[in-house]
């Protein structure tokens, strides 16, 4: 298990966490309060928020059990504060392996072993998905809602008039930017700018790659620095990434504009009548920052397709993460609750309301799905061998999100070269 660090103002984690704090003062059950009541704190998106509250209260009430779901801001850093006040709420869903690893090593989680159906969730559960939540053997964080950022965008309307194919394999993807690029156009949408945690969008192609190219068992060596930033597995990426960014003509105004663009624009072009850029490999949150009109008519405007293999054929890694239920209350009835939030449909309402939701559960009725863009993620997601968390969330903070950062946009400005990048990177990695 590795830990994790989110990118995050300092500012407004300040803000986030007074507010959260004073208004869910007192209401954690973990440590008093009614017993009756099963509290459940979380962070996700206001629809799937609403659907697994209408799903968990209904199935609450048929197991004798009350429930309350509440949905606060910046879980990360409120639940760990909560906990150090023994002010927890009996069950949290929290977004990072690293966080739930954190509680855990506190000793202020309790194992689900005995309290789930491990038999079953073996069976059902997308690989990768239990081991991001288990700490030294035992399941600690169960993925309740996935989501998967192997997605690469594209103007459907003017992909399907150019009749541009859908690439099979990393060598696919690089002759479909070359034919883009010799058609006249600008093949790939890109920018790294996000204020302090500028880069990020970058170090998410890195893993992207290495998963891709090594595997999961070599990309979870990479994670945990058993594979060093200076390898051939790395480099290869670097190449690849290279190769298909850098390259002069591929991103609109070239490496320093990758820089200067903020990632949440660096697609805006791409919805011209003669887009100025075709493709963008992002997370399904991405959709946030697309036109309104775009979203409206998103079955007839956007096509998706997931992130190519190295070979044709060939099933691999796909890169994501979601919110993994933590119990934090040993009590009958918060192992009951968290019995609920472990079965299949417990996503149903939030899969018919149009919500972002995506379960990690491979036998998930995806007719539920009214979501087009879910629906595309779920079939990546389950043509995938293993579901794999972000890397630079899981790395320790002074590399996920400090020198990773740093170091990959330097590079992307041509302020040092790849041998530089790499060795600074592992140079920053702590000792314990």
């Amino acid at each position: 298990m590795r830990r994790t660090h989110r990118r995050r103002s300092p500012l407004l984690v300040a803000l986030a966490l007074a507010l959260a704090t004073t208004v869910l003062a007192g209401c954690g059950s973990g440590s008093g309060g009614d017993d009756e009541t099963v509290e459940i704190w979380m962070s996700v998106d206001q629809p799937v928020f609403d659907g697994l509250k209408e799903t968990m209260q209904e199935k609450a009430k048929k197991a004798g059990i009350k429930v309350k779901l509440s949905k606060v801001t910046d879980i990360n850093t409120l639940i760990m504060t909560k906990i150090q006040a023994n002010d927890a709420p009996d069950i949290a869903l929290i977004p990072q392996p690293g966080v739930v690893a954190t509680i855990v090593n506190r000793h202020k989680a309790f194992p689900l072993d005995d309290v789930v159906d491990m038999s079953a969730l073996k069976d059902n559960m997308l690989p990768g998905s239990l081991d991001a939540g288990t700490v030294d053997g035992k399941l600690y964080g169960l993925l309740v809602s996935a989501n998967v950022k192997s997605l690469v965008f594209y103007p459907k309307k003017a992909w399907d008039k150019a009749g541009y194919p859908i690439p099979e394999s990393i060598d696919e993807l690089n002759a479909l930017t070359k034919q883009i690029k010799a058609d006249g156009n600008t093949p790939w949408c890109f920018g790294i700018e996000s204020d302090t945690a500028t880069g990020w969008p970058a170090t998410d192609w890195f893993e992207e790659l290495v998963m891709k190219y090594g595997g999961a068992d070599k990309y979870n060596d990479w994670v945990d620095h058993k594979i060093k930033f200076d390898s051939d597995l790395v480099r290869q990426a670097a190449e690849e990434f290279s190769q298909l960014l850098l390259t002069e003509g591929n991103v609109p105004g070239g490496r320093k504009a990758i820089v200067a663009t903020n990632f949440g624009d660096a697609e805006n072009t791409m919805w011209n009548a003669k887009p100025g850029c075709w493709m963008e490999k992002q997370g399904s949150f991405i959709t946030a920052f697309f036109p309104p009109d775009v979203v409206k008519n998103f079955d007839s405007e956007v096509g998706v397709f997931g992130f190519p293999p190295a070979t044709a054929g060939e099933k691999a890694p796909v890169l994501g993460g979601g919110d993994m239920a933590t119990l934090l209350n040993d009590s009958d009835a918060a192992k009951k609750a968290m019995k609920l939030l472990s079965e299949t449909d417990v996503g149903a309402a939030a899969a018919k309301n149009g919500s972002s939701f995506l379960s990690p559960h491979t036998d998930f009725d995806a007719s539920l799905y009214t979501n087009p863009l879910t629906k595309k993620a779920s079939e990546v997601a389950n043509a995938g061998s293993a579901l794999l968390f972000d890397g630079s969330d899981q790395m320790p903070g002074e590399v996920g999100a400090g020198s990773f950062w740093k170091e990959v946009t330097a590079w992307i400005l041509g302020n040092e070269d790849l041998d530089t990048m790499l060795k600074e990177i592992d140079q920053s990695w702590p000792d314990s």
